[in-house]
């Protein structure tokens, strides 16, 4: 019932790097289980109603709940149509202000019905420029301009363009409006078959943006700021500005509010002008003083709140757009404004200059976490201030770039300058200093900072009381690498020899311990699997550690223990580390492996040591259960046989554990698998150990799977082990070569079991990525770096699958030559100075992309020339060489070199000398090779038509180059218990409790936005499955609420070409389909064809789903040419991936046939249904219940066939006088194709009672009720009635299924 496990799939993406491991998280979340039942209800204390009484308008009733702060009804307030217009201004009940900050279940006398009094407050400079900044973002509401350029965390949405508005409202139709006319036709690009990929229809041109101008200019006026004298009448700045019929007036902010002065551009003259009237609200008084601001402001107003609250409400960190079409430039008093004050004293409401981000950070982990509300306080802390933080170093290490931060050692050379901006420390990802010379010089140090990022995301997800890390983010920004860190306090002022006390700043020549720390690591070893270890400093002195070398600790001014430089918190992969004299077992040189790679700071993911243990664990339990049984079944027989029979089986057992690891097993996922692991886990327990016997079994067992424990299982990393430069005392040379045994076996494991298992599930369609970042993400799920995409594609290509992965390997082959591509770009761009860049880019695309053979770069200097050439320009921003090396390049040169880059990074040899070539040999698309390179480096690229394969003018001009973004790694910080509990509810889902599931994942919703606000990908993942649940209940309206939310979240969060949005499209056009809503269903299914045809192309499995999907809609419309051409695509791109011979083609047939007989064809239709007969009589047999259905199907066929035929023969004899029945053509019924819908989306039906369905529905929307009130108050509206659907609606939903004929389970088809 979960397509393809679709849920499951976005959020195992999350979880990623950060989750703690299988062992340590589950013993954990298993005893909480109970409890966290109770403390949820102590969260949600019901919510109430208060009135709100504000000036000049009619008093209104607000829903709030007890745990809001005061604070939040403001925010409500300035974003209502009535009363936005204010900002500054208290609350009062009953005469008594209401503190900002406090909760409202501590204000005394606050309950249902209190009248809360808006009272305007006297500003102050502060409280004016928020007042402006709030009019002018009010004003720019609906301009998406903020969202194209990535800023203040907009971002685009498109689907209100498909929906025509909200789907809410319109849901709700009656069904006699079914068969309305409706215009079905796609635009020719949509089209199966078509060649064209045209990029404008990505971003459509909205309604609502051709913006309402209110007025043409408001600035900041020349006369700020105000003199002495004028200060001592309350005067606080002046404003100027440009109404829409052009009169220029000139305003002054005062204490007590705004009004109309004398100034003009060259006079001051601060005097009231006439007329003579103080608003309290800008707003207000721009109404008195121009019509069209009155007018306009309202339309606009009223607009803005009716769009969904999702399309505007910030996302927690940043996405960028990588086309905008072109915008015009409008001023912009407060954009201006933050540009030159880099927002620093302007920090929204933290009081004093500055932030101290590393005091914020470390506190917030510091915050309580003994029952549920704390933890969910704490971890709402901790994602706040990391969104906040990567929002100011992201800004930060642009400025840094840009060469707009002095460096704090300005008399260096640029690339060892270091940077503090803001109380963040930015360094460049050079080699300083020759830190890393033996470790690969400016690689390494070009690597380190994201090593360094993953072991920051490790610890913290481990969360060990007591040791912090530093806020870390590294962003990638015009070919430099910055790393962004946050300052542990007195650093500055020590030198690092004095203030490291753990760990060592030479790699391993001088090493220093410390008990506490040692103390502090001991507990993250467990679940990162790090071993202590003894090494040896430079006086021959054994020196303990939980970590590797370079990990350093440093006990802060605040008495916090640090650890920074976590780069090798994972052991090396052996794979890439050639080390002399050691031999790799044979299945890594069988792969030609090792390989010298660039740098030596490869190591394994966690995923994959995750993996690797527990792969271990399986054939731990396997040795010492088979033993154990071994030795029950001889006592059992012959006790006294016993003493001989036994040491043969403990003997011969440890030779055959290399067994199951050759044969590629699956990593213990497989259900049989752990159930069995169960099993033997008793047998074990079973055995208290008293028994010698059993001890030894067990000590074999350790011995066979390297655990460095002999009484139980625990296999741990020595992270030191082949580092330069560490040296280790005799005493553990045991230990050590045990340990390099370990780390070959890992390096097998992933070339033997991880690789080839993920090709399997490609070829078995278990898991589908469209594109190149799903892709990578693919194989990061399983521990599989990317420097090992050579060697997948290798593998897909000796696949005897190979047909069925076609798609994977066409998106592997883009990957491969984007991330070439992107290698060299990264060192072309350094060499470019800013007045070059959108040349240099545009140059470096038509060589990348464009069919003309010599693109000529245009240099900059053409446009103006300087009268004097001052050649002594000393403080430049790193890198700003005169250099225009990167004009020469030509298409020739970069293709060599991109070929070059394939061999040696990934080992894969490509064949082809031109981006023609390219897309000849492998298939590829250039629109889809521009889109994902842009995503790669960061370029925004004019959204227009670009004829790439013009061979007489380039492809891109530099007007095309819009401009460059960072690109951001940062920690993503988890909401825990949410996730719990969104498990839970999906283990329910799969065990067929539905309802359980449904509480259990509303309740995971509730925590999520508690968490992360409203905005999450997350929060995506919770919505879509809520939808599927309410959609199989059979309360379709409540599904598309809440798959609206998912889509218009996943065009914000992921990106609206995201594959992830494409899925979330899908789902929704079945659930307008099955609301009744056909027209909306298509252009959804198109916009999610359009969108795959863009970032894949048209030969991929899920385009089959897709296609089907629009098919059966046309059919049902009985647009049947139409509809054959995308059914017949559907079963040519089936049969290509699923083999002739599968039940998906045979189901293909079957809708195929069933267009032809709506068409009258009845011997094309008999002939698809036959084929489709053939496979399921094949395939299931002649006595199952889908043969039987075919074979009925066939003789309706064949009757109508020979009616048919009959009525013909009639014609030819009669002529024209012949009495014929009129033909009947029949249209499918809606429930008919509904449930075709249903079946190839993988949903089947549970048939619930009556009873069920209606506690469910009551028990949904209390819970609704509750989340309107706290978490979702981003409209401030009245909660929905907590009736029950009336019982006709939810009785015809029971009595529909078609599935009523199943068991009452669950299917999980794939």
């Amino acid at each position: 019932m979960l397509l393809n496990g679709d849920c499951p799939e976005s959020l195992k993406k999350e979880e990623g790097a950060a989750e703690p491991p299988r062992e340590n998280g589950l013993d954990e979340a298993e005893p909480g289980e109970e409890t966290t039942g109770q403390e949820v209800i102590v969260i949600q204390d019901t919510g109430f109603s208060v009135k709100i009484l504000a000036p000049g308008i009619e008093p209104f009733s607000l829903q709030v709940s007890p745990q809001e702060m005061v604070q939040e009804i403001h925010q409500v307030l300035m974003d209502r149509e009535d009363t936005c217009h204010r900002t500054c201004f208290s609350l009062h009940l009953d005469g008594n202000m209401l503190d900002h900050f406090s909760e409202l279940r501590s204000v005394e006398g606050l309950q249902e019905g209190s009248v809360l009094r808006v009272v305007e407050e006297p500003y102050t400079v502060r409280e004016a420029r928020i007042h402006v900044r709030h009019v002018r973002d009010l004003l720019k509401s609906l301009d998406p301009s903020d969202a194209f350029n990535g800023v203040d965390c907009n971002s685009l949405s498109f689907l209100s363009v498909f929906t025509d508005g909200d789907l809410g409202d319109s849901g709700k139709r009656k069904k006699g409006l079914e068969m309305d006319p409706i215009d079905c036709t796609p635009p020719e690009y949509i089209l199966p078959g078509s060649r064209e990929r045209p990029l404008c229809p990505l971003q459509p041109q909205n309604r609502d943006w051709k913006p309402l101008q209110c007025l043409k200019v408001l600035t900041m006026s020349g006369w700020n700021p105000p003199p002495g004298n004028r200060k001592m009448h309350g005067d606080l700045m002046y404003l100027f500005v440009i109404t829409a019929e052009d009169r220029q007036v000139s305003i002054t902010a005062s204490t007590r509010g705004f009004y109309l002065n004398q100034s003009t551009a060259y006079h001051f003259n601060p005097k009231p002008a006439s007329p003579r009237c103080l608003s309290h609200s800008l707003v207000e008084l721009l109404n008195q003083i121009s019509p069209t601001f009155k007018k306009n402001f309202a339309a606009l107003q009223k607009k803005r709140v009716q769009r969904h609250p999702f399309e505007r409400i910030a996302t927690p960190f940043q996405v960028y757009s990588w086309t905008a079409p072109q915008a015009e430039h409008a001023m912009d008093c407060v954009r201006a404004e933050d540009a030159y004050t880099s927002r620093l004293g302007y920090e929204e409401h933290i009081p004093g200059q500055t932030r101290d981000w590393n005091e914020e950070l470390q506190t917030t982990r510091e915050l309580p976490r003994k029952n549920l509300p704390e933890r969910l306080l704490r971890e709402r802390a901790i994602f706040k201030v990391h969104s906040d933080f990567t929002a100011a170093a992201t800004r930060g290490a642009m400025a840094v770039v840009d060469g707009n931060v002095m460096a704090i050692n300005p008399g260096e050379e640029t690339r060892m300058q270091m940077f503090i901006w803001n109380n963040i420390f930015f360094s460049l990802g050079f080699d300083v200093r020759d830190h890393y010379k033996d470790f690969g010089g400016d690689v390494a140090a070009y690597v380190a900072p994201t090593n360094d990022l993953n072991g920051v995301r490790t610890y913290n997800a481990v969360d060990v009381e007591g040791l912090y890390t530093l806020g870390t983010v590294v962003v990638d920004y015009r070919g430099y690498r910055v790393t962004a860190q946050s300052i542990i306090p007195g650093i500055l002022e020590r030198d690092q020899e004095q203030s490291v006390i753990y760990g060592s700043i030479d790699f391993g020549k001088t090493v220093v311990s410390h008990p506490r720390y040692l103390e502090l690591l001991e507990r993250t070893s467990r679940p990162l699997k790090i071993l202590r270890h003894r090494v040896l400093n430079d006086r021959d002195e054994e020196v303990e550690l939980c970590s590797s070398v370079e990990c350093k600790g440093i006990i802060g001014n605040d008495g916090r223990h640090y650890i920074l430089d976590l780069l090798r918190t994972f052991p090396p992969d052996l794979n890439f580390l050639p080390v002399p004299g050691e031999v790799l077992p044979e299945e890594c040189t069988r792969a030609g492996f090792p390989r010298a790679h660039r740098h030596k700071l490869c190591c394994l993911r966690q995923e994959l040591v995750d993996a690797f243990v527990e792969h271990r664990y399986l054939l731990f339990m396997k040795l010492a259960a088979l033993q154990l049984m071994q030795q029950k079944a001889s006592k059992m027989e012959t006790p006294p046989s016993l003493e001989n029979g036994d040491p043969p089986s403990s003997e011969s057992k440890p030779e055959d554990p290399p067994a199951p690891e050759v044969g590629s097993e699956e990593e213990g996922g497989s259900a049989s698998g752990l159930a069995k692991v169960k099993e033997l886990a008793e047998t074990i327990a079973s055995d208290d150990g008293t028994d010698p016997r059993s001890r030894e079994v067990i000590r074999n067992a350790c011995k066979a799977v390297g655990s460095i424990s002999s009484t139980a299982f625990d296999v741990r990393f020595n992270p030191d082990i082949f580092s330069p430069g560490v040296r280790f005392p005799e005493s553990c040379q045991e230990e050590v070569r045990d340990q390099k045994q370990l780390l070959k076996d890992a390096a097998a494991f992933l070339l033997s079991c991880q690789i080839p298992g993920l090709v399997k599930d490609f070829a078995d369609h278990a898991v589908l990525p469209m594109d190149g970042a799903t892709l990578a993400e693919v194989m990061r799920q399983r521990g599989i770096n990317v420097r090992y995409l050579g060697k997948v594609l290798d593998l897909v290509l000796r696949s005897p699958a190979r047909d069925q992965l076609d798609h994977i390997y066409k998106i592997g082959i883009g990957e491969l030559i984007t991330r070439s591509a992107k290698h060299i770009f990264k060192t072309y761009l350094q060499g470019v100075e800013l007045s070059g860049l959108s040349a240099a880019i545009s140059h470096f695309l038509n060589c990348f992309l464009s069919s003309y053979p010599n693109p000529v770069a245009h240099l900059p200097a053409d446009e103006l020339v300087s009268k004097k050439r001052n050649r002594r320009r000393r403080n430049r921003p790193p890198g700003a060489a005169d250099n225009t090396a990167w004009a020469v390049m030509t298409p020739q040169e970069l293709w060599k070199n991109i070929c070059q880059e394939a061999k040696n990074y990934f080992d894969f040899s490509l064949e082809c000398e031109t981006v023609d070539q390219a897309v000849e040999t492998y298939g590829l698309q250039k629109i889809t090779l521009l889109r994902e390179i842009s995503l790669k480096t960061g370029i925004q690229i004019l959204l227009k038509e670009y004829s790439f394969d013009s061979r007489h003018k380039p492809a891109f001009t530099e007007e095309d180059v819009l401009n460059i973004f960072p690109v951001v790694k940062h920690v993503n910080p988890k909401a825990s218990d949410a996730f719990h509990f969104f498990q839970s509810g999906q283990a329910k889902v799969q065990q067929g409790f539905l309802k359980e599931g449904c509480e259990l994942i509303s309740e995971a919703l509730n925590l999520f936005n508690n968490v992360y606000g409203a905005m999450h990908v997350e929060i995506c993942a919770c919505l879509r499955l809520l939808a599927r649940l309410h959609y199989i209940m059979g309360d379709y309206a409540e599904a598309l609420s809440n798959q609206q939310k998912a889509v218009l979240m996943s065009e914000r969060v992921m990106g609206i070409e995201h594959p992830n949005t494409i899925q979330e499209y899908m789902h929704l056009a079945l659930y307008c389909f099955a609301g009744s809503q056909l027209s909306t269903a298509l252009s959804l299914l198109y916009r999610a064809r359009y969108l795959t045809l863009l970032v894949f192309g048209e030969d991929h499995p899920e385009m089959a789903l897709l296609d089907n999907n629009i098919g059966l809609v046309l059919h049902g419309v009985m647009e049947c040419d139409l509809s054959l051409r995308f059914l017949e695509n559907a079963l040519a791109v089936s049969t290509k991936y699923h083999g002739p011979k599968s039940l998906k083609v045979a189901l293909s047939h079957h809708l195929v046939a069933r267009v032809y007989e709506s068409k009258a064809e009845f011997r094309s239709a008999l002939q698809h249904e036959k084929e489709g007969y053939t496979i399921y009589k094949t395939q299931l047999g002649e006595d199952h219940e889908k043969t039987k259905e075919s074979s009925e199907y066939l003789k309706c066929l064949t009757q109508q066939a020979v009616a048919l035929q009959r009525t013909m023969n009639e014609i030819y004899r009669n002529g024209s006088s012949a009495n014929i029945p009129p033909l009947k053509f029949t249209a499918p019924s809606m429930a008919s194709v509904l449930e075709q819908l249903n079946v190839i989306n993988g949903i089947l039906f549970i048939p619930l009672s009556q009873k069920d369905l209606e506690n469910l529905k009551a028990e949904v929307a209390r819970r609704h009720q509750l989340q309107e009130a706290s978490g979702n108050r981003d409209k401030a509206e009245e909660p929905r009635a907590t009736e029950p659907e009336p019982a006709g609606a939810s009785e015809d939903a029971a009595s529909q299924p078609p599935a009523a004929k199943d068991p009452p389970s669950l299917s999980l088809q794939g």
